[in-house]
């Protein structure tokens, strides 16, 4: 029995549409591969499989790349997906900026947009996304105007929330509360939707872009404005029931011993108090450097060694519980960690973390290997623009049956 019909029962439309975008699925993953390789890859015959792959290059979805190079007998011919084949925009609305992306059916970025607003509203957001999507069309042709694939948005969930904990007393930010984004946007924005937690976006975008490359289990963590997560379980990203999966940000730790940290109402903290941008900025502010700005932060941070390191300690030692917590409870050995502060800065935070954690670690269990993420500033924007491509071509149950 095929993958297909595992997956889709005795209906040959939907067992064909499914082993397409199992190849398709198999091309984003691999980046390239032959005929043979995606009919073991999807558990087909080369018959099969060739017809598929016909049937996608006349769809303009995938393309060949050439012979394989220095291997025995006739060379096969390495397959990939078409650049053109359609295009995604995506945009991430943070807690202290706005980042639009358009993409290529690789997920290469075609486009940027970015604007610094610290905890933007409703109507900046809509009115950001509406600048982006008029700019990103006027680049691309008419034809490939009509291959985008959808707008993908990364947000956090409960965006007016833990304004104690992020340094922000602002009631305008309630209105979030019951500010439907997808439906507004649908009523002016003539592409599909997909409205997705920015740190599951972020998760996706490593999936497909970084260290998912070569690893099928991994906890994600983003360090931004607030600390997001998501978890990679089986080559796919999990969402969980309510969409939080890996919401790591929510997870109780002690108080920060830092002079500059707010003090919960509890004996407990959570951790994006502790683990996050704002968390720096508030303990540089705290020792006289004025940073508001993400340029203000990146301008200081090379005269503040002393204080930085301090904010690394806490950080690191906050990670520790919930990073052990996480992986005995879903039994991996991998944790992503990546930020939008400077690569230096993050490598010294992970190097720390996980001397902390070999410390901390359990008889008869390993520390877990802590990687850096390979993505950035951009990680959720660039998962938000790969969803209308993973879901428009996924080969996902749920996503074919309508589920």
């Amino acid at each position: 029995m095929t993958r297909g019909s595992q997956g889709q029962g005795s209906n040959s439309v939907n067992i064909r549409q499914f082993n397409e975008r199992v190849i398709l699925a198999a091309l984003r993953r691999l980046g390239e591969a032959s005929k043979a390789d995606l009919a073991r890859y999807a558990q087909l015959t080369n018959n099969a499989a060739g017809q598929i792959v016909r049937e996608l290059e006349q769809q303009s979805l995938i393309r060949p790349l050439g012979k394989r190079a220095g291997s025995r007998g006739q060379p096969a011919t390495l397959l990939a997906l078409n650049s053109q084949g359609a295009y995604a925009i995506g945009v991430t609305i943070g807690r202290r900026s706005l980042r639009a992306l358009l993409v290529d059916f690789h997920g290469e970025v075609l486009g940027r947009h970015s604007e610094e607003v610290v905890w933007p509203l409703p109507q900046d957001a809509v009115a950001f996304i509406e600048r982006s999507i008029d700019a990103f069309r006027s680049q691309i042709s008419d034809a490939a105007q009509r291959r985008i694939a959808g707008l993908g948005i990364a947000i956090p969930y409960n965006m007016s929330s833990w304004q104690r904990e992020l340094g922000n007393n602002s009631e305008a930010m309630a209105v979030w509360n019951d500010f439907d984004l997808a439906k507004v946007l649908d009523k002016r924005v003539n592409l599909p939707i997909f409205v997705e937690n920015d740190g599951t976006a972020a998760a996706a975008a490593e999936l497909f872009r970084g260290a998912g490359r070569s690893m099928e289990d991994f906890l994600y963590l983003f360090i931004g404005a607030a600390i997001g997560g998501g978890v990679v379980s089986g080559g796919d990203f999990q969402r969980g029931m309510h969409g939080n999966a890996g919401d790591v940000g929510l997870m109780p730790v002690a108080p920060s011993r830092l002079a500059s940290a707010s003090r919960p109402a509890s004996p407990y903290d959570v951790l994006l108090s502790r683990a996050s941008v704002t968390s720096l900025i508030r303990h540089l502010n705290h020792n006289g450097f004025e940073v508001k700005t993400q340029n203000e932060l990146e301008a200081a941070l090379p005269h503040a060694g002393a204080v930085v390191s301090e904010w690394i300690e806490d950080c690191a030692d906050s990670l520790i519980a919930p990073i052990l917590s996480a992986v005995r409870l879903l039994d991996i050995d991998t944790v992503v960690i990546d930020s939008d502060l400077p690569a230096p800065l993050i490598e010294t935070l992970i190097r720390t973390t996980a001397d902390a954690l070999r410390l901390a670690s359990p008889e008869a269990r390993q520390p877990p290997s802590l990687v850096q993420g390979s993505i950035g500033a951009e990680a959720a924007a660039i998962g938000a623009a790969i969803l209308p491509l993973h879901l428009n071509f996924s080969p996902n149950r749920e996503v074919l049956t309508g589920r």
